[in-house]
């Protein structure tokens, strides 16, 4: 695997990581390699049971066996660049990677458990006018075991205290279904009894409308909450703020999602920020009602986090409780997210923006 190293043009051939195989393909690679299908069982064991990060370390495996692995693959290493932990138990991670590039995870603790939210990709390329992860642009896609290593990652500082992520999020940097084919297989390695375990009701991906892949999704057949990150009522709305809406207009994008529930008979949550004096008026309110009326949906408002790089400004709290009314007025399912992290850089992107401008500028 050839990648070019962040911040010049040297090119390095780097493995494979081993965390990118589902327990299928660790079971075909052992069957072309001359090995036994259970050897997969037992690696899966060592690399997310006990979360081992070297394969000399897998004791019950051949000294031959593990010597293929090492030429092979890699058990990918996140290094921590920083930690931040807010007064609520937020915990913000900047990771670099092999490559030098650095991406965000978040560790948030609710009263039902350990939530993570994961990044998919070094960077951004939807453009999102409120949204520090797009500055710079997209920089790569992540490999399936980047975006798992991230969750082993967090799940280590969790052992130290006898905890474990109970659930994942895919909303942190990067858009989901532009790097599709990584998620789908990250999803099936961090669901799988022998992987990390997650129950699939427990994980939910977010996509800002990428059309195509939500057909794609719903016929996936898998248990997954879904959410859009919609944030506008109306097309024109839409388009100022996230300009995927010119590629994927909202009327186009509501019949993909009308699709889905249809396909799949489960509910889909709609991702709305708040922004002072952009969004969030009772006029809004009444055309997102209207927008909505009939889905089998739920509405998440967000009460934007400041980033200093995009000039939007925080909704009122009076406002944003109106606008709440105002759509269970018509019968829409609605909450307002609670806010965590606001003492730290907690918006998407931010943290990175901060400590790594040579990436994001």
């Amino acid at each position: 695997m050839l990648e070019k190293t962040a911040g010049s043009n040297e090119t390095k051939t780097y493995l494979p990581s081993i965390y990118s195989l589902t327990l299928e393909q660790l079971q075909d690679w052992m069957v072309e390699h001359g090995e036994k299908p259970f050897r997969a069982t037992q690696i899966y064991e060592w690399l997310y049971g006990k979360r081992i990060i070297s394969f000399e370390d897998m004791t019950n495996i051949p000294k031959s066996l593990r010597e293929k692995l090492a030429e092979q693959f890699t058990i990918t290493t996140l290094k921590t660049l920083v930690q931040q932990t807010s007064k609520d138990g937020t915990m913000k991670f900047l990771f670099e990677l092999h490559d030098g590039y650095s991406i965000e995870t978040v560790l948030m603790r609710h009263d039902y458990g350990n939530s993570i939210c994961v990044t998919t990709q070094v960077g951004c390329r939807i453009g999102c006018t409120f949204c520090a992860s797009t500055l710079g642009g997209l920089k790569r896609h992540l490999e399936a075991g980047e975006i798992v290593a991230q969750v082993v990652n967090v799940q280590k500082a969790l052992d130290e205290q006898n905890e474990r992520v109970d659930s994942i999020v895919v909303m942190g940097i990067g858009e989901p279904f532009d790097n599709y084919d990584e998620l789908i297989k990250f999803l099936k390695i961090v669901n799988h009894p022998k992987g990390l375990h997650i129950g699939a009701r427990h994980i939910t991906v977010s996509t800002s409308g990428i059309i195509p892949k939500i057909y794609q999704f719903a016929e996936e057949g898998m248990q997954i909450n879904f959410a859009i990150s919609l944030h506008a009522p109306t097309t024109e709305l839409r388009t100022k703020l996230m300009p995927i809406n010119k590629a994927y207009p909202l009327p186009k994008l509501m019949e993909a999602v009308r699709y889905y529930i249809e396909k799949t008979g489960r509910r889909v949550t709609f991702e709305y920020g708040l922004f002072g004096g952009v969004n969030d008026q009772i006029e809004h309110a009444e055309q997102l009602s209207a927008l909505l009326k009939g889905l089998k949906c739920h509405v998440n408002l967000i009460p934007v986090n400041y980033v200093p790089e995009r000039n939007y400004v925080r909704t009122p709290r009076e406002q944003i409780f109106a606008f709440e009314r105002t759509l269970k007025k018509h019968g829409i399912n609605v909450t307002i997210r609670r806010e965590q992290g606001h003492d730290i850089d907690a918006a998407c992107g931010q943290l990175r923006a901060k400590e790594r401008k040579e990436e994001t500028r």
